[in-house]
Formats: structure tokens, C-alpha cells, sequence
């Protein structure tokens, strides 16, 4: 790999960490929050948008490049990066979740996950091979192996699309994962050290690093085991997974506090899906490096601005004359120029650009707040941030 991906750690205070995650793309700073580009977009804004707002990485989604338009186009396109037109550092997921999903139109066996597409219904296997191969030719700059994830909460929503298992199920769906995590090393490796061992399969980034997953649910000893196993094998980096899938916030909490600490100190941590504005603080002070999560688009679709009070809904009445920006704390494009009245206007009418604004408005937040907690790890006031936050910051909606 070369000097093309590591990882250096600036400052620290209590478990954060302040770092610089080189990759062959450019550098990003840590602790870092990465927008979520589905289909090689980030819902609702432009490249020139993440730019604007000082995105350093961003997200994309194997399983739907894979079906649509395939990696083999985009391959040929000169690779995801090119094709999407962002000169930035990419990551992409395996699929895994994706597939998983998908519940009954899915089967999971030792070779991979045999899905029916979504879109058309055809049949595909995905197996932890297949996973790299996708990712060698769509050239992000760190790819991640296939695993199996599972829900593991007694009496988490029923309407979850990741159905509810037993502790025998997420002890055989961590020992497979370990051992696609092991397949899926030996291929990155192959197609790294010798791309026309494969020649199917355009290797589009040469310095792609591969991460591995640590599952176990919400079991100490099967994260530990996890941990122990994968470590093993040896990656570029490591991410927690099979969290923010129902469980309650502080168990998903007390799984980070217990997994981080045991992963390599000098590698870089990934939180996958994880989650509201406070969650991201309080996993940085738990030792947790990058994190991604839909949320502040989606719920921006869905008419909810993030501030540092907390939840807005702008479809309420009350906002229907008020002319004070969406946050007045916020410097972003949004607040800077328009109403609450404006942007429910927007949302009530179901003009696209609401959903533009409000996107722009709750991607600055997540992208600031991680500023701000790199900042105050710099200057060693992390815990008054991680205080001051908690005080003026609510899940519950301002009334």
C-alpha cells in the first residue's frame, strides 16, 4: 500500500482521537462524518454542494451500483470517482446490509447471499468475492468486506426491514462473517498483488484499502471473539457493525464502549449507520474515528431540520410566518439566506427545492459539529463540547 492509505493520530483527550486518514484520493480529517451517496449521489445536492460544505469523503452503496448501472460500466467509465465526477476520497460498503435487507427475498448460505434484485426481481449471488470484485472496479479508496448482519432486540420495531434473531443466530452469522472476512481478504490481496490473476475484473485503484467488520450483536464475548478473529486476519482498518439496527441507544452505546478498546490503536475505527447529531459525540468520546449515517438527508426529505436545539419539523403551522432562519446559530447557505416561513412554503407545496435546502442545512450541521469536536480535541476541551452539546441539544422536536 505505500504511502497511499495510512493513518496518524494528532491529539488526543480521554478515548478521542484528532487524526489524518491519507488515502489515494486526498486526506481526511478525523473524526470524520461521511455523507451518504447511495447511487453515486448524495440525495438532493451537487458535488459542488459537499465541496461547498467541506465534505472530505463520501459514501456509496455497492449493492445499487451493482445493479444499476453496474460496476462493469462504471469501470469502463474510468471508475467511480470519474463517473460521478468527485475527486475526493470514496468508501464503499459491501452491499452486506443491502442484501440482508431485503429479508424474504433473500437466502443466506456459506458460499454468499442469493438476493432478488429489487428493481426487476432477477436472481443474483453475492459472495465475499464478488464483493471485492464489485469494488475493485468501481476504484473507491476504501472498500469493505461482506458480512452478515443481524438484529439482536427483543421487541424492536416490527416494521423494521432486519428482523429480530436469537443469540444462536448472531454467534453462527459472527463465525461466518469471520470466515467471508477471511475470503475476502485473500481476493483484495490477489487482485492487489496480481490484477491479471483476474482478468474479469478491472482494478481501477491500485492503493484501495479493505476494512474489516467486527459483528457479535450485542454479545461482550462474541464482540471480543469478533474483534480476536478478524484482527487476525489483518486489515487496513476496522468498523463496528450490526449496530443502529433497533436496539436501544445506550446498549449500542455500551457495545462501542467495550469493542473499540480492543480494536489497534493505530488503525483508523468506523462506526457503520450510526446516527443522531449526540450519537456522534458521544461515540467520539468512546474512541471512534468515522461514522456515516442517512439520516440528515433523509430526514431532510422528510421535513426535519437538525439544530443545535435540537429537531425541527417545518411542516407545523407555527412556522408559517416565521421569518427567524431555521437555526440561528448556523452560518450554512440555508440559514444564511432564508426563513423557516420560506422553507415550510417549500415543504408544504412539496417544491424539490425544500428538500435541497434542507439537505444543505442538515449536512452542514453534521459536517460542523464534526469540526467543532475536532477543534476542541486540538485545544483539549473536548469534554466541555461533549457537556455543552448535551446541555442545548434534544431528540425531542422544538415545540
Amino acid at each position: 500500500m505505500g504511502d497511499q492509505f495510512h493513518f496518524r493520530i494528532l491529539n488526543r483527550e480521554g478515548a478521542a482521537r484528532r487524526g489524518e486518514l491519507t488515502t489515494p484520493h486526498g486526506v481526511v480529517q478525523t473524526p470524520a462524518f461521511m455523507p451518504v451517496g447511495t447511487r453515486g449521489a448524495v440525495k438532493a445536492v451537487t458535488q459542488r454542494d459537499l465541496e461547498d460544505l467541506d465534505a472530505e469523503i463520501i459514501l456509496g452503496n455497492t449493492y445499487h451500483l451493482y445493479l444499476k448501472p453496474g460496476d462493469g460500466l462504471i469501470a469502463r467509465c474510468g471508475g467511480l470517482h470519474k463517473f460521478i465526477g468527485w475527486d475526493r476520497p470514496i468508501l464503499t460498503d459491501s452491499g452486506g446490509y443491502q442484501v440482508f435487507s431485503l429479508a424474504a427475498m433473500r437466502r443466506i448460505k456459506e458460499e454468499g447471499a442469493e438476493f432478488r434484485s429489487h428493481i426487476d426481481g432477477s436472481l443474483h449471488l453475492l459472495t465475499p468475492e464478488r464483493a471485492v470484485d464489485i469494488q475493485a472496479q468501481l476504484g473507491s479508496d476504501i472498500a469493505m468486506v461482506l458480512d452478515e448482519c443481524v438484529s439482536t432486540q427483543p421487541g424492536s420495531d416490527p416494521g423494521r426491514s432486519v428482523p429480530h434473531v436469537s443469540a444462536d443466530a448472531v454467534r453462527v452469522a459472527m463465525d461466518r462473517s469471520v470466515r467471508w472476512a477471511e475470503r475476502a481478504r485473500r481476493r483484495q490481496l490477489q487482485l492487489r498483488d496480481d490484477p491479471g490473476s483476474a482478468p474479469d475484473v478491472m482494478v481501477i485503484n491500485q492503493g484501495q484499502a479493505q476494512f474489516g467488520i467486527i459483528q457479535g450483536g450485542t454479545d461482550p464475548g462474541l464482540r471480543t471473539e469478533s474483534v480476536q478473529r478478524t484482527t487476525e486476519i489483518g486489515f487496513e482498518a476496522y468498523a463496528i457493525g450490526g449496530l443502529s439496527v433497533g436496539e436501544p441507544v445506550e446498549v449500542m452505546y455500551d457495545v462501542v464502549s467495550h469493542t473499540t478498546p480492543l480494536l489497534p490503536d493505530e488503525r483508523p475505527r468506523y462506526l457503520m449507520g450510526t446516527g443522531m447529531p449526540d450519537d456522534l459525540i458521544e461515540c467520539v468520546a468512546r474512541g471512534i474515528d468515522m461514522f456515516d449515517c442517512v439520516l440528515p438527508t433523509r430526514n431532510a426529505r422528510n421535513g426535519q431540520l437538525l439544530t443545535s436545539r435540537g429537531p425541527i419539523a417545518i411542516k407545523n403551522a407555527q412556522y408559517a410566518e416565521d421569518l427567524s432562519p431555521p437555526d440561528p446559530d448556523c452560518r450554512c447557505y440555508t440559514c444564511r439566506h432564508f426563513s423557516r416561513a420560506y422553507l415550510r412554503h417549500l415543504f408544504v407545496v412539496g417544491e424539490m427545492t425544500a428538500a435541497t435546502l434542507n439537505s444543505l442545512h442538515n449536512l452542514h450541521f453534521y459536517l460542523d459539529t464534526m469540526r467543532r469536536i475536532r477543534e476542541a480535541i486540538v485545544f483539549g476541551s473536548f469534554e466541555k463540547l461533549r457537556r455543552e452539546f448535551h446541555q442545548t441539544f434534544s431528540r425531542r422536536p422544538q415545540m
